[in-house]
């Protein structure tokens, strides 16, 4: 992605992540909304996975189909899409309730306050009040 497409991108929500709404950090990620799979290929010489330049749906990897997104967002959506990552941020507190003794003790002491609110996404409250 060229330097004038990436700040397009950057800017479609005032430089801001469009998951979780934090500003965008230095190293920001351009996230394909609908998954856009990248094909890997087993290179021997790495003894590793790498991306081979192709896509299983490329017609995914367009302008319209990029969200500005944080690191961590990014990283976490993985290759689903809106919908798959939402019910995945749903399940974190159930995952964390079960498995983070850390969390556990910190629920125990009242540190966290758990809701059962919709995960709802930054572009969605801004596209919501136009």
């Amino acid at each position: 992605m060229n330097k004038k497409t990436r700040d397009l991108v950057k800017s479609k929500y005032n430089n801001k992540c469009a998951y979780c709404g934090c500003d965008l950090p230095e190293r920001w990620h351009a996230d394909h909304i609908e998954p856009c799979i990248r094909n890997r290929v087993w290179n021997s010489e790495k003894h590793d996975w790498v991306f081979d330049g192709t896509f299983e749906k490329p017609e995914n990897n367009h302008i319209d189909n990029f969200n500005p997104s944080c690191p961590k967002c990014n990283i976490n959506k993985h290759q689903m899409t809106i919908e798959q990552f939402r019910d995945s941020i749903k399940q974190y507190t159930e995952s964390l309730n079960k498995y983070s003794v850390q969390y556990q003790m910190a629920k125990k002491y009242n540190l966290v306050n758990e809701s059962e609110i919709d995960v709802k996404f930054y572009f969605e409250t801004i596209n919501s009040s136009k």
